[in-house]
């Protein structure tokens, strides 16, 4: 049986998705580039900010073509403004 991914969501994307913590089902293992397509379907507010969002993987910011496996812990972290 596939295991869901955990997602975490910070600052805007936690806005946008309505929650800081959920589970996504994945059944087969998915690139970060393909994973977060999925989000910005599901979620179309993310879409405005896809250039701009962060995504670590069990804790490692994670370029586009490494793989999400089943059981994953998955960051979405939009860029924060401050200084």
């Amino acid at each position: 049986m596939p295991r869901p991914l955990k997602v975490l969501a910070f600052a805007g994307a936690q806005e946008i998705v309505g929650a800081a913590e959920f589970d996504w089902p994945l059944a087969t293992a998915c690139t970060v580039t393909e994973f977060v397509d999925a989000m910005c379907q599901r979620f179309t507010g993310l879409t405005a900010h896809r250039s701009s969002i962060r995504v670590a993987v069990n804790g490692q910011y994670a370029a586009g073509d490494e793989r999400v496996l089943p059981g994953d812990e998955v960051a979405l972290i939009p860029p924060v403004a401050g200084g």
